[in-house]
């Protein structure tokens, strides 16, 4: 009976036939004038056995109700959407993990929930965050340990960016600041900025190393020497992203979270990178020459001779002073 009253007022498929090399599709269907009235369920009748008919009116009530103008699917289920967004101070990771945590409290049984845009995308890839970092960290490690030729130098770069990171989280929680996209991407920027800073540091010590200077001599002489160029670059990174911290009107947190992020993390990181990473240099550079000894150029270069002689000289002048 209903299989009847659905192929006769909705429509039902039937098959498809052939016709001069033509396909066609049956359609059931009662025409227009004996299903657009409610008496027209007393002239639509059904078999009920025996050879008898029966008129749908027998078997079917017709009501009124109201409803929504559409329905709304999700992957082919009934649904209905929900926007909202973060409140101050949290990210869209910490709304997401808000929105699973009150489902699986709230809901009721045999209902479930799915995020859409940008929101899905970011629900589906965040668990592959860990990964791709470890990922990352893994090939720089391997590139810096072709470029000092050591297992162990590298990891007195790695081993520094997390400090400008961490000044970079914590002054954006004390600011009032959510990590968000924007300020991911300015830290993306600040690794760049503190791992080439640390490069240069070890790459200053490690010729200097290699031209006869000790491992202490080595590290200050590249914390002294780089102080300037590094201090300059600083500045300059900071003095241009400071109208990004205190940007105003439209898209303004937007602007204060990339600005903020970055010279915070660049302050604090610089910091402990002039003071740690000759450190571990000394560090794991002696490691290093513990296991392979460094094998000295016969030829300094002529303005590491130099810094050598000046060396020299300030070590007599202190042994003639002590005398």
């Amino acid at each position: 009976m209903l299989s009847t009253l659905a192929g006769y007022y909705s429509g039902q498929y039937v098959s498809n036939f052939n016709r001069f090399n033509k396909l066609y599709r049956v359609m059931l269907q009662s025409s227009p004038e004996y299903r657009i009235t409610p008496e027209s369920l007393d002239k639509t009748y059904t078999a009920v056995g025996d050879g008898k008919m029966a008129p749908l009116s027998q078997f079917v009530k017709l009501t009124k109700v109201y409803g929504p103008e559409s329905l709304g699917r999700f992957n082919l289920y009934s649904s209905m959407g929900i926007n909202g967004e973060a409140a101050q101070g949290y990210s869209s990771g910490d709304a997401i993990n808000a929105i699973r945590e009150t489902a699986a409290e709230v809901l009721p049984r045999n209902y479930g929930f799915e995020f859409a845009g940008l929101s899905r995308e970011e629900s589906q890839t965040s668990n592959n965050t860990v990964i791709i970092f470890a990922i990352c960290t893994v090939f720089v490690y391997l590139i810096l340990c072709g470029l000092y030729e050591s297992f162990f130098v590298p990891f007195a770069v790695i081993l520094s960016v997390p400090f400008g990171l961490m000044g970079s989280f914590l002054l954006a929680k004390l600011m009032g600041l959510e990590n968000n996209i924007y300020m991911q991407t300015g830290l993306i920027m600040l690794i760049g900025l503190l791992s080439k800073t640390a490069i240069l540091l070890t790459e200053y010590a490690s010729d200097r190393r290699r031209s006869g200077m000790s491992l202490v001599q080595a590290a200050l002489a590249a914390a002294k020497v780089r102080f300037r160029p590094i201090l300059m670059t600083v500045l300059a990174m900071v003095f241009g992203l400071l109208p990004l911290m205190f940007a105003t009107g439209a898209g303004a947190n937007r602007n204060s979270s990339l600005g903020s992020g970055v010279i915070d993390g660049l302050l604090f990181g610089i910091l402990a990178i002039l003071f740690f990473v000759p450190v571990f240099f000394i560090l794991f550079q002696y490691i290093q020459e513990r296991i392979k000894p460094v094998e000295f150029l016969p030829y300094p270069d002529w303005e590491i001779q130099g810094e050598m002689d000046d060396i020299k000289e300030r070590k007599k002048l202190k042994g003639k002073e002590k005398k």
